[in-house]
């Protein structure tokens, strides 16, 4: 009598998997262990994950451990995912908590070099100046972009943690109000506040660079 021996199917064998929401990948996961359904959460999410962590804590190499530390806890967790709610939010609640142990544990908050940024970051600070920029002002009245998207880019990384955070969450990765206040446990209109504060305080670097550009 022949055994037959059942192996997992590949990826692509797996009815729909490509088109199943990040919530019904994570359940289904949880309830069968099927490993294809978590590496398909990973690929979804690595490469805004890691950029996200990459600013967050200001070191590749350091963001590359804390990425696997969140998969791995999401993997620990997983039982604790409830039936109703939103994937996205959760998951960027344990990276971020998983960011602060490891610079906790590191001893090191240094911030970035600009040399170290990549081309996407001057994408996003020259669409961050866009959107300081008042749309009164003439073409005669703006700085050299090049020269100040360097100067944004580092008053962001030099945010103070409470504040970094919300601008990373709301305007770098585009989480809604209610995901990042959900991702960092506060109260939205608490979101809403420290982003207010934190677009005063870059609006100040913005002017500032202005008037030294005259």
């Amino acid at each position: 009598m022949s055994t037959v021996i059942e192996k997992a199917p590949k990826l692509n064998e797996l009815p729909g998997i490509a088109a199943r929401s990040d919530e019904d990948l994570l359940l289904g996961y949880r309830d069968t262990q099927q490993r294809e359904l978590f590496e398909e959460l990973v690929r979804r999410y690595e490469r805004e994950l890691f950029s996200y962590l990459r600013r967050y804590v200001g070191d590749a190499e350091m963001a590359a451990d804390v990425f696997q530390g969140t998969f791995l806890q999401l993997h620990l967790k997983c039982k604790q995912f409830q039936v109703g709610r939103k994937l996205r939010p959760w998951l960027y609640a344990i990276a971020t908590n998983q960011a602060i142990d490891a610079q906790r544990r590191n001893r090191r908050h240094r911030m970035v070099s600009l040399d170290r940024l990549t081309h996407s970051d001057d994408d996003d600070v020259v669409k961050l100046l866009d959107m300081m920029a008042s749309d009164e002002m003439g073409p005669d009245e703006h700085f050299d972009l090049q020269e100040n998207r360097n100067r944004v880019r580092q008053a962001v990384l030099e945010l103070p943690e409470h504040l970094r955070s919300v601008v990373l969450l709301v305007y770098y990765q585009g989480l809604k109000y209610r995901e990042a206040a959900e991702a960092i446990s506060i109260p939205v209109g608490t979101v809403k506040s420290r982003m207010h504060t934190a677009m005063l305080k870059l609006n100040e670097v913005w002017k500032d660079a202005h008037m030294q550009s005259k």
